[in-house]
């Protein structure tokens, strides 16, 4: 935020004059124009100090309120959404989209809309609230979802399967793993079902369940930065690449 300056003090010191004498005074000096005081504070009486305080202190509560209700920064930590996502991506995340919490309220408030099929989201990991996971929405509310030979379906329809990825060709059956036969199973409503986008490498829904809504922290916006570990450079061609 850029520090107020009061425009009207400034254009007025610029355009004062120096006194002329007075008649009668043709012996005195030259004014003595030795700053006072009153030169460090400005017309509402605060001080340059007390003013930049304040500035600093509201710029903080606006930086709080931001994080808390409008927008928040996220790094990945994991390969569970590649490619969508890569380790060393670092995205921003709407947190007005689905509503947010006040204290004291159980459900969410000034709800744009719910989840849809697709949304990349935030959420708390159901088993450990404080752990942030990030997954894509398959199932909402009513829907139903199964998955026959890692193929996805949605309420009897094959799902769009553009932004999956693949790292194991072999197929497990529903007896040994969860994996790549699962369901069919019903959403309850109030929660959402999500898959990574690393379909064989990710711990998602198919092995701890749903995700109520008013555990969501948001929807993923963009990448704002981006960092590959391994080579130690910065991802360039990331940055500002939406999330879908």
């Amino acid at each position: 935020m850029q520090n107020k300056i009061d425009m009207t003090e400034v254009s007025e010191s610029m355009g004062a004059e120096t006194p002329a004498e007075a008649p009668g005074d043709e012996g005195a000096g030259p004014q003595d124009m030795t700053p006072s005081k009153a030169s460090v504070v400005n017309k509402s009486g605060k001080s340059t100090l007390r003013e930049y305080v304040e500035a600093i202190v509201v710029a903080l509560i606006l930086a709080l309120v931001l994080r808390a209700y409008v927008i928040e920064a996220f790094k990945i930590p994991s390969g569970s959404m590649i490619p969508t996502l890569l380790v060393g991506d670092h995205l921003l995340v709407n947190k007005l989209v689905y509503g947010f919490d006040l204290p004291f309220v159980d459900d969410k408030v000034l709800v744009y809309r719910n989840p849809r099929l697709y949304d990349v989201i935030v959420f708390r990991y159901p088993k450990d609230p404080d752990k942030n996971f990030i997954k894509r929405v398959i199932g909402t509310g009513g829907d139903v979802v199964e998955i026959k030979d890692k193929n996805v379906y949605v309420n009897g329809e094959l799902v769009d399967s553009s932004f999956v990825q693949h790292s194991d060709p072999g197929i497990l059956p529903a007896r040994m793993s969860k994996r790549d036969n699962f369901g069919p199973i019903t959403v309850p409503e109030g929660r959402v079902f999500v898959l990574g986008d690393n379909r064989d490498d990710s711990h998602d829904g198919r092995y701890w369940g749903f995700v109520e809504l008013s555990e969501i922290k948001g929807k993923a916006m963009f990448i704002y930065w981006s960092w590959n570990g391994d080579s130690g450079r910065p991802r360039l061609k990331r940055i500002g690449r939406g999330i879908k």
